[in-house]
């Protein structure tokens, strides 16, 4: 008779992240629904982002907007899939409304980054001026970039082989800075360029970032004139005080 006691043989496995968080859900729920109305109305005509419209109309909403829209059922599929997988970590972690803010930034920073290079008087660039872009993806590599910040280790497949997440980021950052500059591939490389900076730039700004770092120096300097005094008056030692704050 088998004991009460015995460890249990079963295994589970599970595939993602879990169960998925509101603004994820509700995220890919805006962009499918966006690509179905897409599929009827000529949206990506009046909502996609074009430079030139925005320079010279003053469309800036499209800044917001193309990230809404997507040029086919491949294009939405991945983007979304990313955003689920990348995603629902980073919500759990930061809460709602810090995750959206986050989002935001990287998608809008990804369209600027594509409208400031289609300014350059490159002949690869110089394109971009008249040609619209769509989708996620701004966003998805801002999550991305913060996924490798928080679980550098973390195996993500790339091409059949499993690197970490800080080696994937760093690979696709690559590529998207080489494709910015080389003739277009119908891929706005730009925008994915921007929301890996515009998420770095947010995140060192953002939570714990470069605001801790001053408020960490500014801290230690004051805490180093108090050293100093000790060191005059009371004979206090140096070197435990730096010792101790962190």
């Amino acid at each position: 008779m088998p004991s009460r006691y015995a460890p249990s043989t079963s295994i589970s496995y599970s595939f993602g992240p879990g169960p998925i968080t509101p603004a994820v859900k509700w995220i890919i729920i805006t962009n499918v629904a966006v690509f179905a109305l897409s599929l009827f109305l000529p949206l990506i005509d009046y909502f996609g982002l074009v430079p030139k419209e925005v320079i010279e109309q003053g469309r800036v909403w499209e800044l917001v907007t193309y990230m809404f829209l997507h040029g086919g059922a491949i294009h939405i599929l991945f983007n979304m899939l990313g955003i689920w997988m990348f995603g629902v970590e980073l919500e759990r972690r930061w809460g709602t409304t810090f995750f959206l803010k986050y989002y935001a930034v990287s998608g809008i920073g990804g369209g600027i980054t594509f409208l400031l290079v289609s300014l350059l008087p490159l002949t690869a660039t110089i394109p971009t001026y008249v040609t619209p872009a769509v989708g996620a993806s701004g966003a998805l590599f801002g999550l991305l970039l913060a996924y490798a910040i928080y679980w550098p280790h973390r195996p993500i497949l790339l091409l059949l082989v499993w690197v970490p997440a800080r080696v994937f980021v760093m690979i696709y950052g690559a590529l998207a800075l080489l494709n910015t500059f080389q003739p277009s591939r119908g891929v706005a490389d730009a925008a994915h360029l921007g929301g890996l900076i515009f998420g770095y730039l947010y995140l060192r700004g953002g939570r714990g970032g470069l605001i801790a770092e001053v408020k960490y120096r500014y801290l230690k300097w004051k805490m180093n004139r108090l050293r100093r005094k000790f060191d005059v008056y009371s004979g206090g030692r140096g070197d435990s005080w730096n010792g101790k704050i962190h």
